[in-house]
């Protein structure tokens, strides 16, 4: 496990393309952290780095959102959820198990419906704009 502290939402975006770099088509990304922590920055650095133009956007209400780029971007939302049955009937296993990256926000909701080999990213906010960073599975 690897911590990593940013101070910034500058830093955060910096942080997830050092991260979208080192991740290959079919990696799912699980985001922890509370509301504010900077789990949709990370996500937009990471897309940013797999080639994603456009905005990307926390699909708090749609569930997931989907960014064209070298490597497509599945970016789904689970705070919303109410049970792992409401992913499945989306049909999360295209993508999580797709030609894509998936990031998913608030992971901790659908924890065993992960691949086993997800990355995984606690964020603690530490002040106003510092944030912890706990990177698992990953290396770089």
């Amino acid at each position: 496990m690897r911590s990593i502290k940013t101070e910034s939402a500058a830093e955060t975006l910096a942080l997830g393309e050092k991260i979208g770099r080192k991740l290959s088509p079919g990696a799912v990304v699980a985001l922890n952290g509370g509301l504010g922590a900077g789990k949709t920055w990370l996500s937009k650095g990471i897309a940013k780095a797999l080639g994603c133009g456009g905005d990307v956007k926390s699909p708090t209400f749609t569930i997931i959102n989907i960014y064209a780029g070298k490597v497509p971007v599945y970016h789904f939302d689970c705070y919303r959820l109410n049970s792992k049955a409401d992913l499945e009937n989306i049909g999360y296993e295209e993508y999580f198990y797709g030609k894509g990256v998936t990031l998913v926000e608030w992971a901790e909701k659908i924890a065993g419906l992960l691949p086993e080999n997800s990355v995984y990213i606690d964020i603690k906010t530490k002040g106003e704009n510092s944030r912890e960073f706990q990177i698992k599975n990953l290396e770089f």
